[in-house]
């Protein structure tokens, strides 16, 4: 499993990221910490356009976004 952490950063970055990792590794689960609800809208989205299954969990000060 990839593991990022894209909190503190505006968007486009951690979308950008998780397309990244996505394109890097495609058989890899991909984990992003984020603490935007854009980001998180984001990521899921291009996720799920991108074929892969999305998890969106709540993690107090954010989100975790998992790309399976």
């Amino acid at each position: 499993m990839i593991e990022l952490d894209a909190r503190g950063l505006s968007c486009p970055e951690p979308m950008l990221m998780a397309k990244k990792a996505m394109k890097d590794a495609p058989s890899e689960e991909v984990s992003i910490a984020v603490d935007s609800a854009s980001a998180r809208d984001n990521i899921a989205r291009v996720a799920r356009i991108e074929g892969r299954d999305v998890t969106v969990g709540d993690k107090g000060d954010g989100w975790v976004v998992l790309i399976k």
